[in-house]
């Protein structure tokens, strides 16, 4: 499936779980930020908050498990290798505990870290890591994961999503209830569905404009699990492994998962503003300048 494609995806998911919620206040009339005279625009913000925040909250706690459950993931035994050199370096980042670890079937060399605390946790490979990385190259791309989860990226991203997620519902019930109430006053009875029209279509603007805030975001914490990894193991092994993702040519399958993997290339230009990683040249370059 192609990028836009999959960035398409990103932004229907996000937008279905708005707009589902919108659905739901409707028919239980939950709108406690809006009275016959007017909108209470710091009760409609604290209640954009909450919903917002939970729907996020909510996945992150679930993540594990649909990780599990969408990439097919099959946990190993403590006594597996790649069991032990997750647990080395994980004990070295100094983690709370020793993530779960598993292997995900797939062609392409990539690897993802998930969960919502560093006890609850979950480290997965591509069983073509496996087969087409040597040893230093493993241990680095593994290094990189823990990185993740010694950050917490995956809690620094649900916050993220959240927030964005309460200002997308915010600003388009604001400007919804403002276009709606022209020529009618402050009196809600007379803005009859293009209420609800307008939040919908707004919530779908707003979402893209907040889909780049997070990617920018994601690929950020990219550069910094490479470092991370270059730590754990070597700038060296480090830069070898992110060389070897190179020749990887097919994209990625769609889904919830894209951005927790190592590698998930853009090559139009424009379409980096919605890309989770950055290119992979540019991960090499900053790791040999240090920079």
């Amino acid at each position: 499936m192609n990028t836009f494609k999959r960035i398409f995806l990103f932004v229907a998911l996000n937008l279905a779980i708005l707009t589902m919620i919108s659905i739901i206040m409707s028919i239980f009339n939950i709108r406690p930020y809006l009275s016959q005279y007017g909108i209470n625009y710091v009760g409609l913000f604290v209640f954009c908050l909450i919903w917002g925040m939970g729907g996020a909250l909510i996945s992150l706690f679930l993540s594990r498990k649909m990780a599990k459950w969408i990439m097919k993931v099959e946990l190993v035994p403590a006594s597996h290798s790649l069991h032990k050199t997750v647990a080395r370096l994980a004990r070295n980042a100094k983690l709370k505990a020793i993530p779960e670890v598993g292997i995900f079937p797939s062609d392409q060399i990539n690897a993802f870290a998930t969960g919502p605390t560093q006890k609850r946790s979950l480290v997965a490979v591509s069983s073509a890591l496996l087969n087409k990385m040597d040893q230093d190259q493993i241990d680095a791309i593994l290094g990189h994961e823990i990185s993740h989860i010694a950050n917490g990226d995956m809690v620094t991203m649900t916050l993220l999503q959240g927030v964005v997620n309460a200002f997308v519902m915010f600003l388009a019930r604001v400007l919804a209830f403002a276009l709606s109430s022209l020529g009618k006053g402050n009196n809600r009875r007379g803005m009859g569905g293009s209420y609800y029209l307008f939040v919908i279509l707004f919530q779908l603007v707003f979402m893209v404009l907040g889909t780049m805030i997070i990617c920018a975001y994601s690929r950020w914490r990219e550069f910094r699990a490479d470092k991370g990894g270059a730590k754990l193991t070597t700038t060296k092994a480090m830069v070898s492994a992110l060389e070897r993702l190179k020749p990887q040519h097919k994209a990625i399958p769609a889904g919830s998962m894209q951005a927790f993997m190592i590698n998930n290339p853009v090559k139009k230009s424009w379409m980096r503003l919605f890309s989770t990683h950055p290119p992979l040249e540019e991960r090499i370059d900053r790791l040999e300048h240090h920079r």
